[in-house]
């Protein structure tokens, strides 16, 4: 009777197979880079983040006939410095809380939810600002934490800006690391 003949794989092939797929496993993550992945749904949450603030605000002008952070169509007082985005920003009056204009019963723009979490200390905050001038743009800015986002930034502040675009954003274009902001429209 022949002996029987057991076909398996040895030791060292099962050691040399784990290996390889290690090092792919490696190659794929350093390839995807999850960390850049995270930063860039991010920053692209917080770009979604604010155009939905900036539709907020032109729909408000366009129901109310004046901007949310003044008291009313007699205020002069139109610009907005570089102001950041928060339960604590307050109208030129300084008593009422501008996202709670944009969220009260009647103008109802953003919903208390995105409220919450836009002013939540673990947001990256935005930033906005307006020149005031007639047919200026409101810009909403955040800092942006990826690659991609930074340089787009980047670029833009080393193109030609509108006039109305705010002075912080690119003031820190030239440090080391350069410091620009992502800045919608």
């Amino acid at each position: 009777m022949p002996a029987k003949i057991y076909k398996a794989f040895t030791m060292i092939e099962l050691l040399i197979v784990i290996a390889v797929l290690g090092i792919l496993a490696v190659a794929v993550l350093s390839a995807i880079n999850p960390i850049e992945q995270i930063n860039r749904s991010r920053d692209t949450g917080n770009r979604s983040d604010s155009e939905q603030l900036i539709s907020a605000i032109d729909r408000y002008y366009a129901n109310n006939g004046f901007y949310p952070w003044t008291t009313g169509a007699s205020d002069t007082a139109t610009t907005l410095a570089w102001t950041k985005v928060d339960t604590a920003w307050k109208d030129s009056g300084g008593a009422t809380g501008v996202l709670g204009k944009l969220s009260q019963t009647g103008t109802e723009e953003l919903k208390a939810s995105f409220i919450d979490r836009i002013s939540a200390t673990t947001y990256n905050f935005l930033y906005a600002a307006n020149s005031g001038l007639q047919g200026s743009s409101t810009y909403v800015c955040f800092l942006p934490k990826s690659a991609s986002f930074k340089t787009d930034a980047g670029n833009r502040c080393a193109g030609t800006l509108p006039t109305d675009y705010p002075a912080t954003p690119c003031a820190g274009r030239l440090a080391a690391p350069p410091v620009v902001w992502t800045c919608l429209p």
